[in-house]
C-alpha cells in the first residue's frame, strides 16, 4: 500500500493531462473502476432493500439521499487519505490479536449487516408475529429519517473499504476520483432498476438478504484477520443470482403456457 507517493499527488492540469498519457495509468483505472462498482454492488443491495420498506413515494428520494451520501463519503475521504491509510495501524492487541481502527469499523459494519439481514430474514419468514412478542425495536421501517441512517451507517463502512482499495491499488488521486465518480454514476443509474426488480420478486428479496448477511460475516472475518478472497465471494453471488435467474424464466415461461392454455370445456349438458 502506497504511503511516501501519497505526498506526491498529482493536483495541477499538466500532471493530470500527463499521467493520462501512460498506458500502465489506464489499466490501473479501468481495474479500479471495476473494482469500485464491484463494491458498490454491495452498497446498493443494501439502499434498495431498505428503502423497499417505506411507502412508495419516498422510495427514490431515499435511494438517491443514500447513493448521494455515498459519494459525499468517498470523496470526502479521498481528501484524507493519509488519515484513512493510517486506519490500517495496528491500535491495540486483544488476546494475541492486534486490532486497527479500519478492522474495528469492518467489524461493527458487519455486527450490524448480519443483525439487519436477520432482521429482514425473520420478517419475511414470520410476516405476521403477534403484538405481544413484537418488540418495539423490530418495527418495519417506516421513517424516512431512521432508513437515511441506517444507510449513513453502512456508506460509512462501504465507503472506507472503497477508498482503501483504491489506496491499495494506485497512488494517483485523480484516478481515484474518476473511479469513485463512474462507479457512483453507476450505483445511481442502478438503483432503481434493482430495487424495483427486488421488489416485484419476492425470492430476490430473501436472496439479496442471504447475500448481506454472507458480506456481514465476511467483514466480521476481514476485521478479525480472516482474509476471504473477494473472487469467491463474488463468485458465490453470481452463481446465486445466475440460479435465481433460471427460477424467474421457468416460472414466466409457466404463466404465459397457463394464460395462454384454452379454458377447459364444460362437458355436462
Amino acid at each position: 500500500m502506497p504511503d511516501e507517493g501519497l505526498g506526491r499527488l498529482e493536483t495541477d492540469v499538466d500532471g493530470i493531462l500527463a499521467l493520462f498519457t501512460q498506458p500502465e495509468v489506464w489499466a490501473a483505472l479501468v481495474t479500479l473502476i471495476v473494482m469500485e462498482v464491484v463494491l458498490g454492488i454491495d452498497n446498493l443491495i443494501f439502499i434498495s432493500i431498505l428503502s423497499n420498506k417505506l411507502p412508495e413515494a419516498h422510495r427514490q428520494r431515499v435511494r438517491r439521499i443514500g447513493i448521494g451520501l455515498a459519494l459525499i463519503m468517498r470523496l470526502a475521504l479521498l481528501s484524507t487519505i493519509a488519515w484513512i491509510v493510517s486506519l490500517t495501524q495496528p491500535a491495540f492487541s486483544l488476546f494475541g490479536n492486534s486490532f486497527s481502527w479500519k478492522d474495528l469499523i469492518l467489524i461493527g459494519g458487519g455486527l450490524f449487516l448480519v443483525w439487519k439481514a436477520t432482521k429482514e430474514i425473520h420478517h419475511s419468514v414470520d410476516p405476521a408475529p403477534t403484538s405481544d412478542l413484537l418488540d418495539k425495536t423490530d418495527v418495519v421501517v417506516t421513517s424516512v429519517g431512521s432508513a437515511v441512517f441506517q444507510i449513513v451507517l453502512l456508506d460509512i463502512v462501504f465507503s472506507i473499504d472503497s477508498i482503501l482499495t483504491a489506496v491499495g491499488m494506485t497512488e494517483h488521486l485523480p484516478i481515484m476520483v474518476i473511479a469513485v465518480l463512474v462507479s457512483v454514476t453507476v450505483m445511481l443509474l442502478a438503483a432503481d432498476p434493482l430495487a424495483n426488480f427486488i421488489n416485484k420478486n419476492p425470492t430476490v428479496v430473501m436472496l439479496a438478504l442471504g447475500f448481506l448477511l454472507m458480506i456481514g460475516m465476511v467483514l466480521i472475518a476481514d476485521g478479525f484477520g480472516m482474509h476471504v478472497p473477494k473472487g469467491y465471494i463474488y463468485a458465490a453471488m453470481a452463481f446465486s443470482a445466475g440460479v435465481e435467474a433460471l427460477n424467474i424464466w421457468s416460472r414466466n415461461r409457466k404463466a404465459k403456457a397457463e394464460a395462454a392454455a384454452p379454458p377447459p370445456q364444460d362437458t355436462l349438458h
